[in-house]
């Protein structure tokens, strides 16, 4: 990729300004000169008097004017005739000059203000250009002395000589200047953007985080807070105070201290006692850092000493990442719940077969036995064989139903008529022992979820209701529809029966959590899986519900859904009364 050394149009502006008020400068002193000329030569009227005056004053007119038309119009680097034809009009008017005044004044130097200016703000070839073209006048004019005046000496031409050389030397050391300033503020350009983004990144970052960040020194003043961090520590964002002077954080402030003193990264569990508020328990790690690496720094600040340099080290700052101590227990007990799981998982599949032996023995068993005492016991055998089965079932169920979960996706149901369907089957199973009654009410309701796993919720939902519905009449035990809006549609199992105690409702959707010892306890877990995978959600309340005996109060699980409706329907919306 090219290096570009052209200035960006800023810097371009501003020294493009700066050479124009030169010039303006320039002509203000050359009129000056000329009236400290006339009064030091009063009464003298001579043609050569007039010159100056009318050359002065036509470029004192002619740089107010550039300054008011091109002030804002830095050249591009072709320079086009505007631009071209003001340079020609300084070296033209500095060359007149120092021939109609020779030997009074030298205005040769002046001469380098148009050529610092296509040095830096031109190309290298406009700029020798430029500098070839003025030698040339410089040296024609020696020679028309020499020739046609005869007043000319060889050291005229030796000064005229290193004038121009000089001019040459000002001009390839300026253009590279000029392209080295171009090349760093563009770099410098680069760079500060790219702090920026980084910045605005990073604060973004920081300020989304779930953990707290802390950044203090060693004096125990807060450099930076993250919301996280002011709600972990009971304090309005952003963080209104100056250093760590609560009581309460005496140990943070202890932490700092070893941070600082060992130099090195720690971490504690600590908890916060606040007056007139609970115990905050934290988990806290801590790490330094400084702004300038020692390697880096050191040669630079031997050359640059200031205190004020911003080379100079800063001091180290500790950073404090707060974890809120329950969340941090909290996913432990999960990872923890998710290796027995898995254990669990390899225990039940190397289990199956040892209990098939048994099984299939025990019936060969069976028929052989004759005495009632010994086929009783031989039915506990099968009896508690076959639980062991379903208990290894369900446990392998749950590594099926995350297989399933991560390679399925979610499609569109008719809410109702799915459920219809799912109904009918389950009731044709034990069609005698499953009285219940199934009120649909959204008929144009669809929703987004995969068939099979509707299914397996479904079932779960309705095989616990008959497990624990007390009532034996049809209408028992409900399955029904609703929607609370437009997007949000619902089912609703509702069995009339006993409260669930309040203990078994904190973990009721836990895996391998039973009220009952015959229960592997996943049913509802499983549930719960299956809608969050497909953006639903499942819950438990305690609701009344109209029968034929007047409302009847009963346990429900409701299951949400993310759906739509298609057409415009009377829907009759059957929301829970939570008593």
């Amino acid at each position: 990729m090219p290096i570009v050394t052209t200035l960006p149009l800023q810097s371009a502006r501003r020294l493009w300004q700066a050479f124009l008020s030169a010039r303006v400068l320039v002509a203000t002193l050359l009129i000056a000169l000329q009236v400290t000329q006339t009064w030091t030569s009063p009464g003298v009227q001579h043609p050569d008097v007039y010159w100056p005056w009318a050359l002065t004053g036509s470029y004192f007119v002619l740089a107010l004017l550039a300054w008011g038309l091109l002030h804002q119009k830095p050249p591009a680097s072709d320079w086009r005739w505007p631009w071209l034809l003001l340079l020609a009009a300084d070296i033209m008017a500095i060359c007149i000059l120092q021939e109609v005044q020779t030997g009074k004044m030298h205005y040769t130097p002046l001469l380098a203000l148009p050529i610092l200016t296509v040095s830096v703000l031109g190309t290298m070839r406009m700029a020798l250009a430029t500098t070839a073209s003025i030698t040339l006048i410089l040296l024609g004019t020696d020679i028309f002395h020499a020739w046609v005046l005869g007043r000319l000496q060889s050291e005229d031409y030796m000064q005229t000589a290193l004038i121009c050389a000089g001019f040459f030397a000002v001009t390839y050391l300026t253009r590279q200047l000029a392209q080295r300033l171009a090349y760093q503020e563009r770099q410098a350009r680069t760079s500060r953007h790219a702090a920026q983004t980084h910045a605005q990144v990073n604060s973004l970052i920081i300020a989304n985080l779930t953990e707290g960040i802390l950044v203090v020194d060693s004096t125990y003043q807060v450099r930076m807070a993250n919301p996280a961090a002011c709600e972990l520590l009971g304090l309005p964002a952003p963080l209104a105070l100056h250093d760590l002077c609560h009581a309460e954080w005496l140990p943070l402030r202890d932490m700092v201290d070893q941070t600082y003193a060992t130099n090195q990264a720690l971490s504690q569990h600590m908890h916060l006692m606040a007056t007139g508020q609970s115990t905050t328990g934290l988990y806290v790690r801590t790490w330094l850092t400084t702004s300038i690496a020692a390697d880096v720094a050191l040669p630079e600040l031997r050359h640059d000493t200031h205190p004020d340099s911003l080379l100079a080290p800063q001091p180290w700052l500790c950073v404090m990442f707060l974890h809120d101590l329950r969340e941090v227990e909290a996913r432990m007990r999960i990872e923890k719940m998710a290796a027995m799981g898995r254990m669990s998982a390899a225990v039940a599949h190397e289990i199956r077969n040892p209990l098939a032996a048994i099984v299939q023995a025990n019936a060969l068993l069976a028929e052989e036995l004759t005495e009632p005492t010994q086929q009783r016991l031989s039915h506990m055998v099968e009896q508690n064989a076959q639980r062991l089965v379903r208990i290894a079932e369900d446990v392998l169920d749950i590594a099926r139903v995350q297989q399933q979960i991560q390679h399925t996706d979610s499609r569109t149901l008719l809410l109702d008529a799915e459920l219809r369907h799912i109904w009918q089957e389950w009731q044709q199973q034990h069609a005698m022992q499953r009285p219940g009654l199934f009120t649909p009410n959204c008929a144009q309701a669809h929703v987004a979820f995969d068939s099979e796993h509707l299914r397996r919720v479904v079932v779960n939902l309705l095989d616990n209701a008959a497990r624990y519905c007390e009532g034996k009449h049809n209408d028992a035990l409900q399955l029904l529809t609703g929607s609370s809006s437009d997007e949000q549609f619902w089912f609703q199992v509702w069995s009339e029966g006993p409260a669930v105690e309040a203990s078994v409702q904190k973990h009721l959707f836990e895996p391998f959590f039973s009220s009952q010892s015959r229960s592997s306890g996943l049913g509802l877990y499983i549930c719960r899986e299956l809608c969050q995978r497909h953006g639903g959600s499942i819950n438990y309340s305690r609701c009344e519900r109209m029968t034929a005996r007047g409302l009847q109060t009963g346990n429900a699980f409701t299951v949400y859904f993310r759906g739509r409706l298609l057409h415009t329907a009377n829907v009759s919306l059957f929301d829970p009364i939570v008593v």
